[in-house]
């Protein structure tokens, strides 16, 4: 049970599922925090979850941390919800320290109420320990793989070994394959050097079409300064015939408020000769 893990591991208050039936973001992320630190005291997650955006991030910080750290896989979305769904993810990490905490001989049973507060459980120290562990149980599994395969092969190469061993060498064939793997070594440095060349000659084929675009820069940003500096020929006749559109346009509202007003006028009046009629 979720409470009864949580009040065995020592959390100062008092919790229920009551408490998850409503969405309860502040109390989950109040036990998360807990937990994060209850598993590793020098942890640096920001506690603050005044915002969406606050809240989001330290969902997302808290699941990474249980990931690297613990191996844990959290789900945020049901973290975010934080009501029954989320217990489910707050169960996985509680039962880890739980069971931890019973790997410790069972002292923690033992312990009086009132001195819940002051059990300790911290696996900080331990995980790096743990990883060197994993790393070098996978090591020693694929060096045992290889070897094994050596081994297998080891009753072919023995018989090939000692025959080349019983037999005599020859400086001629020996002179051979020497001068194979020199001819083979110079192919290698030839083409090298000519990547080298080919290299040398990109980069000098880039900077001439650098220096090119640049001077079709500098030719277009005078073109432009130029134009920009030239005052059109029908500019003169824009303004005035804007002047003269500005005009029409302030007689126009004029007399469309007019019209507007005359138009109330008339339903007025219409509306009195009614009620009059009435």
């Amino acid at each position: 049970d979720f409470t009864e893990m949580m009040r065995a591991l020592g959390y100062p208050r008092l919790i229920s599922m009551e408490n998850f039936h409503t969405p309860n973001f502040m109390l989950v992320s109040e036990v998360l925090l807990w937990l994060v630190k209850r598993y590793e005291p020098q942890s640096d997650i920001p506690g603050d979850v005044e915002t969406e955006q606050d809240r989001v991030f330290f969902i997302k910080a808290v699941a990474q941390f249980m990931a690297t750290k613990a191996h844990i896989k959290l789900n945020t979305k049901k973290l975010y919800q934080a009501d029954g769904h989320a217990v489910k993810e707050l169960l996985k990490v509680t039962s880890v320290l739980y069971g931890a905490m019973n790997t410790q001989g069972g002292e923690r049973a033992h312990l009086p109420e009132e001195d819940s507060t002051k059990f300790k459980f911290d696996l900080g120290s331990k995980i790096a320990d743990l990883k060197a562990a994993r790393q070098l149980a996978s090591e020693i599994t694929s060096k045992g793989a290889v070897l094994y395969d050596l081994l297998g092969k080891e009753v072919e190469l023995r018989e090939a070994r000692t025959e080349s061993l019983g037999r005599p060498l020859e400086i001629n064939e020996a002179e051979k394959v020497m001068k194979i793997a020199i001819n083979s070594v110079l192919e290698e440095v030839q083409k090298t050097k000519d990547m080298l060349n080919n290299v040398a000659l990109d980069e000098a084929n880039l900077e001439a079409k650098i220096e090119k675009r640049k001077l079709e820069l500098e030719r277009s940003q005078k073109r432009l300064q130029t134009l920009q500096s030239v005052r059109p020929a029908f500019m003169d006749e824009y303004e005035k015939i804007e002047e003269q559109l500005q005009k029409q346009y302030s007689t126009y509202l004029e007399k469309f408020r007019n019209l507007t007003y005359m138009e109330q006028l008339l339903d007025d009046h219409r509306r009195t000769e009614q009620e009059m009629f009435e």
